[in-house]
C-alpha cells in the first residue's frame, strides 16, 4: 500500500467531533505558525531501553539516550539501569532465608547493586499527575526541543497511565479521573506530537467533556493553558505581584506562606501580570477546539474564573478568598492599579526569582516552579541568556525514565533522604561492622559528607530562606532546601558510622554542631517541628487558599514524621556530646514530646502527612516516645498506639492502608490487599515500643519474608506517600529500606523465634 493509500485509509476511519454546525476532523485544522516551529517531534512506538542510561554526576541524575552504537557499547548499563529501566537483570536465586537476618542479607545484596557511583541510591519520585505537564509547557512556549526519545517515552508513560475505563487522568497515579489531570496531560500529548484522532486521546477527550470541559479545570490549570494561549487570561483568579511589596508586618505577606506556596505564586504572579501568552501555532489552534465543549470564540472566559468540577474542588475556595479576587479582578486590576506599582511588583518578583536561581544553581525548589521560572527567564533575558540555558539543562534532572516511560520526578531526587534510611536499615540489623558490607556503606557516609550544606544562602533574610548551614536537603545540596527530617535522619546516619569502630570521621565535631545548631532553629511555639521552617502564621491562612486541589497548603504545620526524626536525632546527639547545648536541647526534647502526645488522635494513631497514612505517622511518634524511654509497659500514649496498630492487622498478617485515608482523615484500607511497606511501618512502630506479644509481630515478618523475591528484591505494590492531603507520591526505596529494618529490628528483638 502507497503512503498515499494508507493516509487514505486512515482520514476514512478517523473520528470526527462536532463543533457548532462545522464536522471536521482535528488533523484538517489550518496551520498558524507566527515563527514558532511547527514540526512536531517524531514519535515513535516506543524506544530501545537497551540505548538509556543514569548519569549520576556528583549527585546530579539525569537520563542519557544512546543513538550511537558505538558509544553504547563502550558505557554498558549497570543493574540500577536495568533495574530502573524494568530490564531483566538475570540475577542467581539466593539461598532461601530461614530466619529474619538471612532475608536482610539477601535484601542488601540485591539493594547494594542499586547504589550508584556517587554513594547514593537512586529512584523515581513520581505520582503526581501535574508536574510533567508543566514542564512540558514551559519547553513548548520557551521553544525548548523535545528529543524524539523524550517524546516517545511521555506518550508511553501517559498512556500506561491513562485511568483503564474512561481514559482520563487524575491528580496522582491512584487517583480518578479528573479534569485538572485530564486537560493537562491530554494536552502534553498534543504537544509532544500525538495525534487528536488517536483512540486513546478521542477516549480521554469524551471523558474530559463529560466531565464539563477545560473551563471547570482548577486554577493552576488554568494559569498553564493560558500561559499556552489556549485559554484567555481573563479565567485565572488574580495572582497579585502587589503581594510581594507588602511590609514583612502583615499578616497575609507573602514571605510567610508555605515554601512551596510561595516559590510557585512569586512567578505565577510574575506571568500573570505580564498576561504573557505564547506564539499561536497549529497545536494550540487546534488544542482550543478540542478541550471545550463550547465554542471557543463564545466562551466568556471571565465567567468561569471560579467554574470546578466538584473532583477537583478538594479544598473549596473561602467566601474570603472569592470576596478578594472579585474586587481585585473587577476594581483594582481594571480601575485603580497604577502602572508604577505593577512594574515595581514585577520587578521585585523577577529579582527573588533570581536569588532563588542562584541559591539553587538554577535547579529550584521542585519541578513546579522551575518551569515557572525557565519561562520568567524567558521573557526576561531572551530565548538565548544564560539563565535560560541554565533552566532548560537543569530541568532534565527532574526526569526519570522507568518500564512505561518518561515521568517527572516531585523533585530533582531524593538521594540524601533515601541513603540516610539505607544506613539505618544496616544498624538496626546489626550490621554496620560486618566487613561484607562496608564497602557500600563507606560509600553512603562519603555521599552525606559530600551533601552537607556548608553555609546558609546569600542574602537569607531579604529572600525569606531559613537558616540551613550544617543541614542535608532531602535530594542534593545543590537543591540546598534544608529539612528538619531530612536533616534529622541524615545526621543519625553521619553518627551511627563514624561511631562504628573502622569508620574515619568524615564530618568533623564542628560540622555536625552546625547540624544541630540549624535544628534547633526549627522548633515551632506548639513544641512540633515542622518540614522547610517553622510555621510563620497561623491556619487561618487556609482561607486564602486558591489552590484547590490541595489541603493544607498555604501554611507550615507541625508533623509527627518531622518532630520524631528530630527528637530521636538530638537523643542519639547527647549520647556522643552530652555537654553541647545540654540544657536547651534537653528543654526542645521535652517540648516535642509532649507535642506529639498533643497530636493523638482518639483511636490512638497519629496523622501522616508525607506517608499513608496513619501506619506511617505512628511508626515515627512511637519511635519518639521509645527515644525517651516511654513504651508500651510505661507509657497510655505508647500503649494506645500500640493497640490501634494491632487493631488493623489483617489475617494474614499485613498491614494495607489506602490513600483514602489522607484525603478523608479516617483510617481506609487499601483495596489490594496487605501491603509489605505499610506492614514494615507498623511492625517497626510495634519493636520500638515493646509491644509485648510477639505474636502478631511473628505474623507480619513472615508476610515480608514470604514476599522477598528469589533474587532479595521485593515488587512494587501500592503508592506510599502524600503531601497536601490529597496528591500521593511514591517512594519505591522503601519496599527494601523499611522491610529490611523491619526484619533487622526483628532479628535483633527475637534472636532465638523461629519465622519460616
Amino acid at each position: 500500500m502507497t503512503k498515499k493509500q494508507a493516509n487514505a485509509v486512515r482520514a476514512a476511519r478517523e473520528p470526527v467531533l462536532e463543533k457548532g454546525s462545522t464536522r471536521k476532523r482535528f488533523s484538517d485544522v489550518p496551520i498558524v505558525n507566527n515563527g514558532h516551529s511547527s514540526k512536531r517531534p517524531r514519535i515513535e512506538d516506543r524506544t530501545d531501553f537497551s540505548r538509556w542510561r543514569m548519569r549520576d554526576d556528583e549527585s546530579r541524575q539525569t537520563w542519557q539516550y544512546l543513538e550511537d552504537d558505538e558509544a553504547a557499547k563502550e558505557w554498558p548499563q549497570t543493574y540500577a539501569d536495568k533495574y530502573f529501566l524494568g530490564l531483566p537483570l538475570n540475577l542467581p536465586d539466593l539461598e532461601p532465608a530461614k530466619q529474619p537476618l538471612d532475608a536482610v542479607r539477601n535484601g542488601l545484596t540485591f539493594f547494594e547493586k542499586l547504589q550508584l557511583p556517587s554513594g547514593h541510591w537512586g529512584c523515581e519520585y513520581g505520582g503526581p499527575m501535574f508536574l510533567l505537564p508543566g514542564t512540558v509547557i514551559s519547553w513548548y512556549v520557551t521553544k525548548t526541543p523535545i528529543p524524539w526519545y523524550y517524546a516517545t517515552e511521555i506518550k508511553n508513560y501517559l498512556f500506561a497511565r491513562a485511568h483503564p475505563e474512561d481514559g482520563g487522568w487524575g491528580l496522582h497515579i491512584e487517583g480518578e479521573s479528573s479534569v485538572f489531570g485530564t486537560v493537562l496531560n491530554y494536552t502534553t500529548l498534543r504537544l509532544v506530537g500525538v495525534d487528536a484522532d488517536h483512540p486513546k486521546m478521542v477516549k480521554a477527550r469524551a471523558t474530559l467533556h463529560k466531565l464539563g470541559g477545560a473551563t471547570h479545570a482548577p486554577h493552576w490549570a488554568k494559569f498553564w493553558l493560558s500561559l499556552l494561549g489556549v485559554m484567555h487570561w481573563d479565567i485565572v483568579n488574580p495572582v497579585p505581584p502587589e503581594l510581594w511589596l507588602l511590609p514583612d508586618w502583615v499578616p497575609i505577606a507573602p514571605w510567610r506562606w508555605w515554601i512551596h506556596m510561595r516559590q510557585v505564586f512569586l512567578p505565577m504572579g510574575y506571568l500573570a501580570s505580564k498576561k504573557w501568552t505564547a506564539e499561536e501555532t497549529e497545536t494550540i489552534v487546534s488544542l482550543r477546539k478540542e478541550l471545550f465543549v463550547e465554542d471557543w470564540e463564545e466562551i466568556n472566559w471571565a465567567s468561569h474564573r471560579n467554574t470546578i468540577h466538584p473532583m477537583d474542588n478538594y479544598h473549596p475556595k473561602s467566601w474570603l478568598l472569592n470576596s478578594v479576587n472579585w474586587l481585585l479582578a473587577n476594581v483594582w486590576n481594571p480601575y485603580l492599579r497604577p502602572k508604577f506599582l505593577a512594574d515595581k511588583a514585577e520587578a521585585w518578583a523577577l529579582e527573588l526569582i533570581r536569588m532563588e536561581d542562584e541559591n539553587t544553581d538554577y535547579a529550584d525548589l521542585a519541578p513546579v516552579n522551575a518551569a515557572m521560572n525557565l519561562v520568567c527567564c524567558y521573557i526576561r533575558d531572551g530565548p538565548d541568556s544564560e539563565s535560560v540555558r541554565r533552566h532548560r539543562e537543569r530541568s532534565h534532572e527532574f526526569l526519570w525514565v522507568k518500564d512505561e516511560g518518561l515521568l517527572c520526578n516531585g523533585t530533582n531526587g531524593v538521594q540524601c533522604w533515601d541513603t540516610a534510611f539505607a544506613i539505618q536499615t544496616v544498624m538496626d540489623a546489626g550490621l554496620t561492622e560486618d566487613p561484607r558490607w562496608r564497602p557500600m556503606l563507606m560509600k553512603a557516609l562519603e555521599y552525606l559528607d559530600s551533601q552537607q550544606i556548608r553555609e546558609n544562602v546569600k542574602d537569607q533574610a531579604k529572600c525569606y530562606r531559613q537558616q540551613r548551614k550544617g543541614g542535608w536537603a532531602f535530594s542534593n545540596k545543590d537543591q540546598g532546601y534544608a529539612v528538619s527530617d531530612c536533616v534529622s535522619e541524615a545526621l543519625k546516619s553521619v553518627i551511627i558510622l563514624q561511631k562504628t569502630p573502622g569508620f574515619p570521621t568524615l564530618i568533623d565535631d564542628q560540622r555536625i554542631f552546625d547540624a544541630i545548631d540549624t535544628l534547633l532553629t526549627y522548633q515551632s511555639r506548639s513544641g512540633g517541628f515542622a518540614s522547610y521552617e517553622p510555621p510563620r502564621a497561623g491556619t487561618w491562612m487556609e482561607n486564602l487558599n486558591a489552590a484547590e486541589v490541595f489541603g493544607n497548603i498555604m501554611v507550615e504545620y507541625d508533623y509527627p514524621e518531622c518532630t520524631t526524626a528530630v527528637v530521636t536525632a538530638l537523643s542519639l546527639f547527647k549520647k556522643h556530646w552530652p555537654d553541647y547545648r545540654t540544657d536547651e536541647i534537653r528543654g526542645f526534647v521535652d517540648r516535642a514530646v509532649k507535642w506529639i502526645k498533643i497530636a493523638q488522635k482518639p483511636h490512638g494513631g497519629w496523622y501522616g502527612s508525607w506517608g499513608i497514612c496513619f501506619t506511617y505517622a505512628t511508626m515515627f511518634a512511637l519511635e519518639s516516645l521509645s527515644s525517651i524511654g516511654e513504651t508500651y509497659k510505661n507509657s497510655s500514649n505508647a500503649k494506645r498506639g500500640c493497640d490501634f496498630l494491632v487493631s488493623k492487622q489483617r489475617e494474614d498478617g499485613g498491614w494495607s492502608e489506602s490513600y483514602k485515608a489522607c484525603e478523608t482523615g479516617e483510617y481506609v484500607e487499601h483495596p489490594s490487599g496487605s501491603q509489605v511497606v505499610m506492614t514494615s511501618w507498623a511492625l517497626i512502630g510495634l519493636m520500638k515500643a515493646k509491644y509485648p506479644d510477639a505474636e502478631p509481630i511473628k505474623k507480619g515478618i513472615k508476610l515480608i519474608m514470604e514476599r522477598q523475591q528469589p533474587n532479595g528484591e521485593w515488587l512494587q505494590e501500592a503508592i506510599e506517600g502524600v503531601f497536601n492531603k490529597s496528591c500521593m507520591i511514591s517512594y519505591p526505596n522503601y519496599k527494601f529500606t523499611f522491610t529490611m529494618k523491619a526484619l533487622g529490628m526483628f532479628a535483633e528483638r527475637y534472636p532465638d523465634e523461629k519465622v519460616v
